[in-house]
């Protein structure tokens, strides 16, 4: 069984664990399920995520984390030439996949991601390469980032701002699109779909909640990130609506010993 954990809003709200968590991945562990890490945000690389993993005192290994930057760069041909408007995350996946990446010019795709140094030159450099026929793909849509001081923009608002300036409609990689999608359904082989046993845990169902569903995996909707109870869709609900992954975790390693 696989446990599938979006990590801002479910481990960490930006820099700072969210209480419990650690110890609910360790009791994860020690019951014998698996756990991948899966992120919309492209800005980190896979080896910043690690550690910071690491130095909360959870175990990780780079094969256990997917992002929306893998699955951006998973849309490129080898050899093709992407115009950057995206932090290093989204640059070391491009440049994983054998991608060419420019700061400004002519390219085949221009790739949008979270980055906090974007501003109008970027703007201009992306708008203008789009204006000359680049794809536009964006590593994810979502507009808000959580943070313990509440939601900050995300990398939806720089892709909405470049989308608007060139006209065009951005083609999406992350949770819940497609892209992402096959990725993850890769990293889990035979522990997808109906019956398997996995779960998949976010804190947005437009976005978590989709990708469970785009895998046929229960979705457990935890409220320590971005969605407050009033945000629990009553047309498509979550099979699990809990406080937090502690609790999650508590319930169903609970559930799992009753029943043995």
């Amino acid at each position: 069984m696989a446990w599938i954990l979006d990590l801002d809003g479910v481990v960490w709200l930006s820099e700072q664990p969210i209480a419990g968590s650690q110890e609910a991945i360790a009791a994860l562990r020690a019951a014998g399920h698996r756990v991948i890490f899966l992120t919309n945000n492209a800005g980190p690389r896979v080896a910043e995520l690690v550690g910071k993993l690491r130095g909360m005192g959870v175990p990780a290994e780079p094969e256990e984390v997917v992002t929306s930057a893998q699955a951006a760069a998973s849309m490129l041909e080898p050899g093709s030439t992407a115009l950057l408007c995206a932090g290093p995350g989204a640059r070391e996946a491009l440049e994983a996949r054998g991608v060419k990446v420019v700061r400004e010019g002519d390219a085949d795709a221009v790739v949008v991601g979270f980055h906090r140094d974007f501003d109008y030159d970027r703007l201009t450099a992306a708008f203008r390469a789009v204006h000359h026929g680049a794809r536009l793909v964006g590593t994810n849509d979502d507009t808000t980032y959580p943070t313990p001081d509440g939601p900050v923009p995300g990398g939806g608002a720089i892709l909405a701002a470049v989308a608007a300036a060139a006209g065009v409609e951005p083609e999406v990689a992350g949770k819940p699109y497609a892209p992402m999608a096959a990725l993850l359904a890769e990293r889990l082989g035979e522990e997808r779909g109906a019956g398997a046993g996995s779960i998949l845990v976010g804190d947005r169902p437009s976005t978590d909640g989709l990708m469970a569903r785009r895998l046929e995996l229960p979705f457990a909707l935890v409220l320590s990130g971005v969605t407050g109870e009033e945000g629990v869709s009553l047309d498509d609900p979550p099979e699990f609506v809990v406080a937090d992954l502690a609790t999650l975790v508590r319930q169903q390693l609970g559930a799992d010993q009753e029943s043995a």
